[in-house]
């Protein structure tokens, strides 16, 4: 382990990254910073920057007690390990352990289940990473619907011609709910199209509109009503008491006749019996839905066989930069802890409001 005559630490990669990252980790301070990195004991990655591996995946006996080993040893740790070791607390695997750096940016809840609410951990998370590629995706679903893409790849199968009138955005308001930074980032593509865009929050008003840059902001006790202007719908909040079942059916019910609705947030947001009666029923003409309560969705949930859903298996996030920019905000907090800087680490999450 590192050492010398400052105070020396472990970093324990928990989850696989390219070893081109591993290096600029390393890079960081050599002298100070031991970097742990144990492909053998990573689950399998399926795809770029997955961090969790295939379902069901289980460390052998060997990989299990290896992994106990290095978090026992560990100061830092890149992401936390999955599957957790079982039958032990986090601070009693890593009793060491100062400060994680997450992969993702909704990790609140897990936070909680982890019993790390009440304690000195800092935790940074990947807050911002995956901002764009989000907003693409709303993006992308939104203009499906509206440039009437479904028809486009059918008559194109067909081999038929036949000229048609489509909708736009342009002149339709956009409410997000959770204006957080992927929310100012749908918000910033919104106007781009020359959408109103309305936006709630913890606080409303004026002032807080113009900085966000929407043109209005609603309180939390003036959901139905931003809901009930609303063409497109975009949740993209975080999970927390304060949110879960916020769009409950009085929620689903009070958004405007003919709506489309994007939920980027996660599923116990959402109460999906009354979503589900709203876009059968037609009053949510369009649903791109990324995260569902159950995951993975059932092969029997009614969702899968609705035409006017958009199911992404909770991947809207991943882009193959995803790595990159997580390892960039690594790398600078890590810069600040050796330094003493901690009030210049990055994405710094408050444990109480749980983001």
């Amino acid at each position: 382990m590192a050492n010398s005559g400052e105070q020396s630490f472990n970093l324990f990669i928990t989850s696989p990254i390219e070893p081109g990252f591993v290096e600029q980790i390393r890079a960081v301070d050599p002298e100070r910073v031991t970097v742990i990195y144990e492909p053998e004991i990573y689950p399998p990655t399926q795809y770029v920057a997955d961090h969790h591996g295939p379902a069901g995946f289980t460390h052998t006996a060997e990989q299990e007690a290896l992994l106990r080993q290095r978090l026992s040893e560990a100061d830092f740790l890149f992401d936390f390990p999955y599957p957790m070791p079982k039958g032990n607390s986090m601070l009693e695997l890593a009793p060491r352990l100062k400060w994680v750096q997450t992969t993702s940016a909704g990790v609140g809840q897990q936070i909680a289940r982890l019993g790390l609410i009440d304690t000195d951990l800092i935790v940074t998370t990947a807050s911002g990473v995956h901002a764009r590629p989000l907003a693409e995706f709303v993006f992308m679903a939104l203009l499906t619907h509206v440039k009437m893409l479904p028809r486009l790849q059918r008559d194109q199968r067909e081999h038929r011609w036949q000229r048609f009138c489509s909708d736009e955005l342009d002149g339709k308001t956009l409410a997000i709910v959770g204006p957080g930074r992927i929310g100012r980032q749908v918000a910033q593509i919104g106007r781009c199209f020359n959408m109103r865009v309305t936006a709630m929050g913890r606080r409303g008003g004026p002032g807080r509109a113009a900085e966000l840059g929407v043109d209005k902001v609603y309180a939390r006790e003036e959901l139905h009503d931003m809901l009930g202007e609303a063409d497109a719908v975009v949740l993209s909040c975080p999970h927390t008491p304060e949110t879960e079942n916020l769009m409950d059916r009085a929620a689903i019910e009070a958004i405007k006749p003919g709506a489309m609705f994007v939920n980027i947030a996660r599923g116990l947001v959402v109460d999906e019996a009354a979503l589900l009666d709203a876009l059968r029923d037609g009053r949510i003409v369009f649903a791109a839905l990324d995260v569902f309560r159950q995951e993975p969705l059932p092969a029997d949930s009614p969702f899968w066989d609705l035409p006017n859903v958009l199911i992404n298996p909770h991947s809207a996030s991943t882009a193959y930069s995803e790595n990159q920019k997580i390892t960039d905000i690594l790398c600078h907090n890590l810069r600040c802890y050796l330094d003493g800087r901690f009030g210049d680490m990055r994405n710094v999450l408050d444990k109480q409001r749980m983001y």
